[in-house]
């Protein structure tokens, strides 16, 4: 995410996002009654009455500005939609007032007016101006004959896989069966090199296949082999990935990665309410009365709240007496087990 222009006088900020994590950061810092502009498309059809029904018009690209009702991020389809009322754009094509959608698109620049950027509004820009320098990491689980790969964004997991090995068992001989092994090593590098730019490979799997794969790397790629780590869990696939996630061991590995922080955060949460102490509160009534006691040590709280004025209040409240906040994407596991809680959670630092 790049800042390209701020105007403090009338609330605006343009910048361009670069990525898809920016896309998804945009989507929460952009707020109803926002205003939004930025250049967009929009079918415009002939009223001279000279055209058949069936025309469907043309496609024009012009600069555009709405007023904010809906924000709405797909995150298999990486697009970030914003629809609202048009406030300006020209009004020889297009009715003011009428409702458009501006597809926000990646490495183009959109402008965002508000009333007032709230501070957790603008935590969250630098939060993603400072990230996009950063690079995240990718998890390789590899069991016998299957592997699957996880890409961490900001907002969670992107899974790629399965591949599949096609290897017949160690009791059956085979002669190719070497041959099978290797062709298998060679189709998860392939995978491994879509992301060239991650400078931290996690190996994973619940037995020997991911050392073995290693020594394959170490041998034929030892670029790859460098940024490498290998770490030992109970279960293949994806609930391998989830598990090196949870243990926090990513977290020591790569400290800066968003998720891993998170998932961990939530894990540390279910830990304390499994104890059954009164070291912790969960759901909005608990965790405010916990906050505005000054008790809070550190809070917990879903991303989509954030954008609630009574979720900010307590959030501020729970900074100024020196408690740690966590912002939990809903993306991931972790989000959705916090919000099985009712969305906020706090680690106390004495009992209420």
């Amino acid at each position: 995410m790049r800042i390209i222009k701020e105007n403090k006088k009338i609330g605006k900020i343009s910048l361009i996002p670069e990525t898809l994590d920016d896309l998804w950061h945009l989507s929460h810092i952009i707020h109803k009654n926002d205003y939004v502009s930025a250049v967009t498309v929009r079918r415009i059809q002939d009223t001279t009455g000279d055209k058949l029904r069936s025309d469907r018009g043309v496609k024009k690209t012009f600069h555009l500005g709405i007023r904010v009702q809906s924000v709405n991020f797909h995150i298999f389809t990486g697009k970030l939609r914003v629809t609202g009322l048009i406030e300006k754009g020209p009004e020889d094509l297009i009715p003011l007032n009428s409702s458009h959608s501006i597809e926000v698109k990646l490495n183009n620049s959109i402008g965002i007016v508000k009333d007032k950027w709230s501070r957790w509004d603008l935590k969250r820009l630098e939060k993603a101006i400072e990230s996009s320098k950063k690079l995240q990491a990718l998890v390789v689980s590899v069991d016998d004959d299957t592997a699957e790969l996880g890409l961490l964004r900001q907002f969670g997991l992107e899974y790629y896989g399965p591949i599949i090995g096609n290897i017949s068992g160690k009791r059956i001989v085979d002669k190719n069966r070497g041959k099978d092994i290797e062709n298998f090593y060679k189709s998860i590098v392939d995978a491994i090199l879509r992301f060239n730019e991650i400078n931290t490979i996690a190996i994973v799997g619940p037995g020997f296949e991911k050392n073995n794969f290693f020594s394959f790397l170490s041998n034929k790629y030892p670029e790859i082999a460098k940024k490498s780590i290998i770490e030992s869990t109970g279960s293949g696939g994806r609930v391998g990935i989830q598990e090196i996630l949870k243990n926090g061991k990513l977290e020591q590995i790569k400290s800066e990665n968003i998720v891993a922080i998170e998932i961990s955060a939530v894990e540390e949460l279910l830990e304390e309410i499994a104890k059954g102490k009164n070291s912790v509160a969960y759901g909005k009534k608990e965790s405010f009365e916990a906050s505005n006691s000054g008790a809070v040590k550190k809070l917990l709280i879903l991303d989509k709240l954030v954008k609630n004025s009574e979720y900010q209040e307590i959030m501020d409240i729970v900074e100024n007496m020196g408690g740690n906040i966590v912002i939990i994407s809903s993306e991931h596991d972790g989000g959705k087990q916090l919000d099985s809680l009712g969305g906020i959670g706090a680690i106390l630092r004495y009992s209420t």
